[in-house]
């Protein structure tokens, strides 16, 4: 098992957010966890990567208890993230961007900025371009190559389509498995259910900060009145 979620509850405040989520991840999955905005995705991976720790319940990475770690060393450990917004440093080249990682995560691998650019080849022509001035879609890229330039096991997405063109989710699913292929387990939140089901083979489905429904995507396709229910906008 990648990654184990129990009983995990966590508040902002005095008031929870998600209740009692369990979520497994085994090695070399892509598991997407789905639900319209506000049912407790962000906040899942959020205490996952120790940005928001949870009042109660466990988080095991590769048999590990990483529960309520600061997020440098979850990083550390191999968990890479990128959030919604995916936080690239604006003021920093691409380049920039990319060989920075290395130096918070010190985890050598396979990932280079030679291979990020094999994954992404426009990056390659952005490289001296600092991060405010690429579009939507091409800091989606840097943020997922920044990522990989940890050398993860796990890598966590959360909303990797929002936001972008046909043309570019067309493209990150491409990458999604390439990244698959080459051995990295993958955990996606969005509430996209087609894009889901074209990245994902298993998959959760949250609402109000409990997980509804969980199984394999197409199965949960099949079920109409649960994706009206929980997903449709």
């Amino acid at each position: 098992m990648m990654l184990a979620v129990r009983d995990l509850t966590t508040a902002y405040g005095l008031g929870a957010v998600i209740h009692g989520v369990s979520i497994d991840v085994e090695a070399g999955e892509v598991v997407c966890l789905l639900g319209r905005n506000g049912a407790g995705k962000s906040t899942t991976l959020r205490s996952i990567m120790g940005l928001t720790p949870p009042r109660s319940g466990r988080v095991e990475f590769m048999g590990r208890d990483i529960t309520g770690r600061r997020p440098f060393e979850v990083a550390r450990l191999g968990i890479g993230y990128i959030p919604d917004d995916r936080r690239i440093f604006a003021d920093l080249t691409v380049e920039e961007n990319l060989k920075i990682v290395r130096h918070v995560t010190r985890r050598d691998g396979r990932w280079t900025i030679e291979r990020v650019y094999r994954l992404f080849p426009v990056l390659t022509e952005l490289r001296l371009k600092h991060g405010s001035a690429l579009s939507g879609g091409e800091q989606k890229m840097l943020a997922i190559g920044r990522a990989l330039m940890g050398n993860p096991r796990l890598l966590i997405l959360d909303e990797p389509s929002e936001g972008l063109s046909p043309l570019m989710v067309k493209t990150l699913i491409e990458a999604i498995l390439q990244i698959q292929g080459e051995g990295i387990t993958l955990l996606v939140a969005d509430q996209n259910v087609k894009f889901a089901r074209r990245v994902g083979g298993r998959g959760y489905i949250m609402e109000e900060g409990h997980i509804r429904h969980s199984g394999r995507l197409e199965e949960l396709w099949a079920h109409e009145e649960v994706i009206r229910r929980y997903l449709a906008v």
